[in-house]
């Protein structure tokens, strides 16, 4: 049964549509319910002189990867920051490890990654031995343990298109013969989508979510995804507080403009949810803790090392490996998986090795010393450190301008399925509860 909170949505989405009928055959259609952005190229009217068809509101999910709230304040964003202040904004705890992959599939399935499986960006199973997990990966056997919510969308019947999100071009539910087939044996995938392609850029994609929604009703979809990956590049490269990465901010709130005014232009009512997976914070080479000063390498296997190191010592040499690393260091702390403190949600899922280390926020781990200096910014820290806050906005006919406490980003996925009119599902790590102040 529907929810107080998912009737009340669903009485919103009938009378916005009603605010939409067509007026007599001369007059154009009403005003969109998402004016434009100021200052941005496009069409801010109707496209024609006919009248417009009664559209209802659809649900945008839009990840600016690396997009850190306080971005919003350095004079950069008029549109972002518009969209913030008429609607709910957050600073957002982004899930452990503070990573992409990881979070993006924790925002679409409602479960942290220590349930979903996708526990890093890279990683092992024991199960398919000399095989690595990586971004490109498409075989479902990594993805399986959990669904994402254009499934349950799609068969509700409400059809959905998925640009670039991580995971959209895998058949949840499929196997393939081989790892390396290009073919998935059965599973599921939204009824549109596009694998990621760095080389398409931000207007392109924009263009392609546009293109989507000009479609005839029946093959239109309801539920969409949108995503930028530049702003984290910039921040990787450049450092977050570098003008370079505010260059790249700026670049995606032109890119949000576009999207803004082409909406309006179709006079096609959205909920923007707005959302990125992690911050950043900057690192330099003067700050890295060195494994090798510390231990043999020989006597570990060292899986992962950057923000947080992942490894396994060698056989009979884990009393050794354990009596150097575990516990507290500078700059550092190890644990073997099972000891890795609970408020992380993390350490349960055989994919993670059995030592992790976690650097202090701005600090690296590395096996050797740099061999030359740099200076640039990164992630995958404590998820609650406030350089890895992740940003949240909420706007559209379903929202009201509230500032929202923070939150974890778990409950993301109860607000898609609310503003969807799907039934709550059970079982998910996440709650609607903190958007009930900003639901109109």
């Amino acid at each position: 049964m529907r929810s107080t909170f998912q009737l009340g949505l669903a009485a919103l989405a009938a009378l916005q549509a009603c605010a939409f009928l067509p007026a007599a055959a001369a007059q154009t259609a009403a005003v969109p319910q998402i004016s434009p952005a100021k200052g941005t190229p496009g069409r801010t009217g109707p496209i024609c002189d006919c009248p417009q068809e009664t559209r209802a509101p659809v649900t945008i999910l839009i990840s600016i990867d690396g997009f850190r709230p306080d971005y919003l304040d350095r004079g950069v964003t008029p549109v972002l920051s518009r969209l913030a202040a008429e609607g709910a904004s957050a600073a957002m705890r982004p899930s452990f490890p503070s990573k992409t992959y990881p979070n993006h599939w924790t925002l679409v399935t409602g479960l942290r990654p220590d349930r979903h499986g996708i526990v890093a960006n890279k990683m092992e199973d024991a199960r398919r031995p000399g095989e690595t997990f990586t971004m490109a990966t498409d075989d479902p056997f990594w993805w399986n343990a959990a669904e994402p919510v254009w499934l349950d969308a799609e068969r509700a019947g409400i059809r959905t298109g998925a640009q670039f999100w991580p995971g959209s071009n895998v058949a949840i539910g499929g196997r393939k013969e081989k790892p390396t087939d290009w073919e998935t044996i059965g599973g599921e995938r939204p009824a549109d989508w596009a694998e990621f392609n760095q080389a398409i850029t931000g207007e392109q994609r924009v263009d392609g979510i546009l293109d989507w929604l000009r479609r005839p009703a029946a093959k239109r979809p309801r539920f969409l995804t949108l995503y930028f990956d530049v702003v984290d590049s910039a921040g990787h490269e450049f450092g977050p507080s570098d003008g370079r990465t505010l260059e790249a901010v700026a670049q995606v709130d032109k890119w949000m403009g576009q999207l803004v005014d082409g909406l309006a232009a179709l006079g096609q009512p959205a909920n923007l949810v707005i959302v990125s997976d992690h911050g950043m914070a900057p690192t330099q080479s003067s700050r890295v803790v060195v494994l090798g000063q510390m231990l043999p390498l020989d006597d570990i296997e060292l899986f992962e090392s950057g923000t947080y190191a992942s490894l396994t010592p060698v056989p009979g040499k884990e009393a050794a490996v354990e009596k150097v690393l575990l516990g507290k260091h500078a700059h550092m702390e190890c644990w073997r998986k099972r000891d890795i403190p609970a408020r992380f949600h993390y350490g349960a899922n055989p994919r993670i090795p059995p030592i992790f280390c976690l650097a202090e926020t701005g600090w690296l781990i590395n096996a050797k010393a740099p061999e030359k200096r740099f200076a640039g910014g990164n992630h995958g820290y404590d998820n609650y450190s406030p350089e890895m806050a992740a940003l949240f906005i909420g706007h559209g006919p379903a929202f009201r301008p509230a500032t929202l406490p923070a939150f974890d980003n778990v409950d993301v996925y109860p607000l898609l399925r609310d503003l969807m009119g799907l039934p709550a599902k059970p079982g998910v790590d996440g709650t609607d509860a903190v958007f009930r102040i900003a639901i109109r």
